[in-house]
Formats: structure tokens, C-alpha cells, sequence
């Protein structure tokens, strides 16, 4: 952990050659990076195992740390993690449509200690986060799949914005989960009407903006945080509708973020 707050930025929209990533992550200002190990991009479950810590070594080139990955719940890319230095997998907790929640709990927990393990071995942490949808999508759920290890090797991601979308106040939510975060994203979005006023039923979908505009307080969440004295990572998710102008708002939103966290 780095001994005040330092920005990172998930580079999910960016699927371009690792060095050239360094340099352009490093252009916008940023410490380090949250990685996609995903299909599609440079790193990715095929192949992970070799270029994970070639990518850390390059992106290192440019003064730049891999913080977290984005990747599969799997020892594969726990060995990864570990090989490559990186200190936090970051996953999500789905909840299938064809089984009750708290059955999907339980074999949840069944899947993180079974990686616990690998986890000790290989000095990662698996970071939780909590998301809308079909997921775990609160701190209170979050809080319930993490208590019960050691945060060394099972923390929880904090993403704000999706306790806003949830109806989550920030102050509960870090409560539930300062003894166990590891990890801080910062995005924003609302939720919106997607038909009109004619339609027989209304529908309502979630729409991801800069960091003024949505219903999550940037503000609050860094008051939140330096009041307990976090002295971690904050993860910019550089998630946005608007998908054609998210080079101008990230930047934006690090020089938001930056004047909040002083």
C-alpha cells in the first residue's frame, strides 16, 4: 500500500499494445493500473501465466504498477497475480437467475475457501466487489462474504457508485467494510428512464457518467475515507456511456478526484 492516497485506472477501454498503454496511463497522471485479464486484450486467461509478469515489467518501465486485475476466480490466475507481483485480483460475485441468493452465497464461499490456499501461497489478495445487477450488489451482501477470512486474503472492493444506484448510503457502506477494503473505485452514474411517458410500463436503466454528474458524492466518499485515514488505492473505473469520450473524461475526473483527496 503506498502511505497516501494513489490513483490508479482499470484500462478496460483501452485494448492497445502494453507499452503503449504505459506511456499513455503515464500521460494522464496516473500511479498504477487495474489490468484486464480478459479475452481480447494482451493479457488474457490463455496466456497470463507468461505475460502477466512481462506486462508488470513493462508497465514498471513507465513508472507504473499493476495494483489489481481484473480476472478469473481461479488458481491459474491467483499463480499469475503472485508471479507477476500483483497484489489484488478483483472479481465479482454473481448470482445466477436459476438459483436463490442464499444458495449462491454458500456456494460462493465454498469457491473462495477452496482458494484460500493459493491466496497464503502466492501473497494475493482476492478483492470482492460488490456491482448492480445480477450480483452481490451491496456492501451489506458484500460484508457477508468477507468477514469471515482473513483480509489478507479475501478484502472488499468498495465501489460507491453502485451503492448510490442501490440506495446505499456511503457512510453505512464503508462501516460494513472498512476491516476488510482493499480497494477503492470511483465512478459514477444515475438511473434514467429508457421509454416514454407513453409506454404502459416504465423502464429505467443505468446510465455511467463523469464524476460530478451522478448520483454517488465524490465528495463525501473522500471526506469518508481521509476521516478514517485510508491510505490505499483509489481504481478510476474510466467507465462511461459515452464510450466515444473517455479520454477526456478521465482525465477530467483524476483532476476532480485529485482536488478532493488533499
Amino acid at each position: 500500500m503506498p502511505n497516501a492516497i494513489a490513483f490508479t485506472v482499470f484500462t478496460k477501454p483501452w485494448k492497445m499494445p502494453i507499452a503503449e498503454l504505459g506511456r499513455f496511463v503515464k500521460g494522464l497522471g496516473f500511479a498504477g493500473v487495474e489490468l484486464p485479464v480478459r479475452p481480447g486484450y494482451p493479457v488474457n486467461p490463455e496466456n497470463a501465466a507468461t505475460e502477466l509478469p512481462k506486462a508488470a515489467r513493462t508497465l514498471a518501465e513507465s513508472g507504473l504498477k499493476i495494483v489489481s486485475v481484473a480476472g478469473s476466480t481461479d488458481e491459474a490466475t491467483v499463480a499469475a497475480c503472485g508471479e507477476a507481483g500483483v497484489p489484488i485480483l478483483r472479481i465479482m460475485a454473481p448470482v445466477a437467475k436459476d438459483r436463490g441468493y442464499l444458495e449462491q452465497e454458500a456456494q460462493l464461499l465454498r469457491q473462495y475457501d477452496a482458494l484460500l490456499p493459493a491466496l497464503e501461497r502466492q501473497q494475493v489478495t482476492l478483492g470482492i466487489q460488490h456491482h448492480t445487477g445480477r450480483y452481490v450488489t451491496n456492501a451489506a451482501g458484500l460484508r457477508r462474504l468477507v468477514e469471515r477470512y482473513n483480509p489478507r486474503q479475501i478484502g472488499a472492493v468498495w465501489d460507491p457508485a453502485h451503492c448510490a444506484l442501490s440506495g446505499e448510503l456511503p457512510d453505512m457502506a464503508i462501516d460494513l467494510l472498512w476491516s476488510h477494503l482493499c480497494l477503492v473505485n470511483l465512478k459514477n452514474g444515475f438511473w434514467r428512464r429508457t421509454n416514454g411517458p407513453e409506454a404502459e410500463v416504465a423502464q429505467f436503466g443505468h446510465y455511467w457518467t463523469s464524476g460530478r454528474q451522478g448520483q454517488c458524492s465524490w465528495a463525501t466518499v473522500a471526506a469518508l475515507l481521509q476521516q478514517r485515514s485510508y491510505q490505499g488505492y483509489v481504481c478510476l473505473c474510466a467507465e462511461y456511456s459515452s464510450q466515444e469520450e473517455v479520454n477526456r473524461l478521465i482525465a477530467e475526473d483524476l483532476a476532480f478526484a485529485q482536488t478532493l483527496f488533499v
